[in-house]
């Protein structure tokens, strides 16, 4: 049970009892739907919090201070009746041991989310039914987070949920809705994005979460030469990964959520570390070469 090993103490808000295994904060925008009735959409985030912070998703007993930490904005772009379309940003963080610091695992955007909400509705989801567009969509993002949290605390901890991510990609195959299917413009949807995770052929990049975080982060309070040592052999492990095939999405996700910390951990790296590290990001982040140049600068 990867949760354990955390001991450091959190300084969270207190909850009700009836929170269960997220601290998910959820925000919904209508700024760009004219005319539009601000109770509806606060209604809807309601229901999404509740939905998400007092529902049982995880097998395992999460203790207060183990909740996992995300969040999802939903950008609404479109309504028709209650026909509602827009984008999702994901986030999640994990704490990183004997510090506060805490690191985001996760920061990508969904661009395909159409679903359909009836105010007062009741949020329904099923593990073996697809009940409701809305939910398979949020029951999705939430088994990621699950998954990706547990490969961050024990090697291919998180491996029943990504089953059941994949799960949820099977229900959706009949569905009008886009976002789920391979033969959708574009390799970064759910789909591909599940391809990707549980494909054996790029299994490494599992590796990578476990030695990035609870090899590397984990021991750099005490150990910042160690960590960061280990967290440049797990980046050569998403090249490796990279060099099996280009522009994978998982690749373009890891690079979106780390590689602003990784400038920052490199800035003290030693000068073979540092041409190591740039080089291997430059490969892996082929669009902003220029970015990781800023390695070589000096923290303040």
């Amino acid at each position: 049970m990867k949760k354990t090993i955390l001991l450091i103490p959190l300084f969270f808000s207190i909850l009700s009892v009836s929170a269960q295994d997220f601290r998910c904060q959820v925000s919904v925008n209508s700024s760009q739907i004219s005319g539009s009735n601000k109770n509806r959409f606060d209604a809807l985030r309601e229901a999404l919090t509740a939905f998400i912070n007092e529902r049982k998703w995880c097998n395992y007993t999460l203790k207060n201070n183990e909740r996992i930490e995300c969040a999802l904005m939903l950008n609404l772009t479109d309504v028709s009746g209650d026909v509602m379309t827009g984008e999702m940003t994901i986030q999640l963080q994990r704490p990183v041991l004997n510090s506060s610091y805490k690191t985001t695992v996760l920061n990508f955007k969904d661009s395909k989310v159409k679903f359909t909400y009836e105010e007062g509705a009741p949020l329904e989801y099923s593990d073996v039914s697809n009940l409701n567009q809305f939910t398979a969509i949020i029951a999705f993002f939430l088994n990621l987070f699950l998954a990706v949290d547990f490969d961050t605390f024990s090697l291919n901890g998180g491996s029943e949920y990504y089953t059941k991510c994949q799960n949820i990609v099977n229900m959706n195959q009949n569905s009008a809705e886009t976002g789920w299917k391979s033969f959708e413009s574009g390799n970064n949807n759910r789909y591909w994005m599940m391809e990707n995770f549980t494909n054996p052929q790029y299994s490494k990049i599992h590796t990578f979460l476990y030695n990035y975080h609870r090899l590397g982060l984990d021991v750099m309070v005490e150990s910042p030469d160690a960590g960061r040592s280990v967290i440049a052999e797990s980046l050569r492990l998403l090249q490796q990964v990279n060099a099996q095939r280009s522009s994978l999405y998982i690749i373009q996700m890891m690079v979106q959520a780390k590689s602003d910390e990784i400038i920052n951990i490199f800035k003290e790296g030693l000068p073979n570390e540092k041409t190591d590290v740039i080089k291997i990001m430059k490969q892996l982040d082929p669009s902003n070469p220029s970015k990781y140049d800023a390695i070589n600068t000096a923290s303040k």
